[in-house]
């Protein structure tokens, strides 16, 4: 069996969601003093900000959910995912994302691909008793590379380490992302394993000057994306074989 690892995020779908949600805002934007608050790998605490500005101006579960409704899927997403849902057995398939629950559930049940999903990985979020929607830190790690609340790699090699306990393998891992936070964890795959980075993305440019700084110090191959129909294209052809 293969493990395939997506990220959300302008990978699944062609924006980034928390972004995304501030069409729900009043006139879809937020206050300068808000968004002056934004500090670099802290972007969860400020979306936790974010929401509360939300909540204040009567933003409810409704709007949001309607939002992620309705944010489009990547190019050649559906394509890809149509050809995982014909080959199921073939591959086990997780979710590590920065965003929330909340929204990655919205979002590919209105795609209509939640259960390809053996486990989802994101910040828990929720509606609190006024009705405001809350976010939280995933977890607390000591990576220096990553956002204070997510470190990619921890997740990933937690999760291997627990099927390994379970007696469960993997052939080979593949890995679809486009982020910096993508490529933390895509540093630990093996030769065997395959990087799908999102062409002109940092996680592509990352696998980039890494090869050039260090050769062969990234070990997976490196298979870049435009259309997610792409990858379905290499994935047909590791089945053939």
């Amino acid at each position: 069996k293969y493990l395939l690892i997506f990220d959300f995020d302008e990978t699944i779908i062609n924006e980034n969601s928390d972004d995304s949600i501030v069409r729900a805002a009043p006139g879809q934007v937020l206050p300068e003093h808000i968004r002056q608050t934004f500090r670099e790998g802290f972007y969860n605490e400020y979306m936790q900000r974010v929401l509360a500005y939300m909540g204040d101006q009567g933003v409810k579960m409704g709007d949001f959910k309607t939002v992620y409704e309705n944010i489009p899927l990547s190019p050649g997403m559906p394509d890809l995912f149509q050809f995982l849902s014909k080959n199921h057995d073939q591959f086990e398939i997780i979710l590590i994302s920065d965003a929330n629950m909340f929204g990655i559930e919205c979002s590919l049940r209105a795609a209509g691909f939640y259960s390809l999903f053996r486990k989802i990985f994101s910040n828990p979020s929720g509606f609190d008793k006024k009705g405001y929607f809350t976010l939280g830190p995933y977890h607390s790690h000591k990576c220096l590379d990553c956002p204070a609340n997510m470190c990619k790699r921890k997740i990933l090699t937690e999760y291997l380490a627990e099927r390994a306990r379970e007696e469960v393998e993997f052939e080979r891992v593949f890995y679809v992302g486009d982020g910096a936070n993508d490529f933390c964890p895509s540093v630990t795959l093996t030769s065997a394993d395959v990087a799908f980075p999102r062409k002109g993305y940092p996680m592509h440019r990352m696998t980039q000057e890494m090869e050039k700084k260090q050769p062969g110090a990234f070990q997976a191959t490196v298979v870049p994306w435009e259309s997610a129909a792409e990858v379905a294209r290499y994935l047909q052809e590791v089945l053939k074989k």
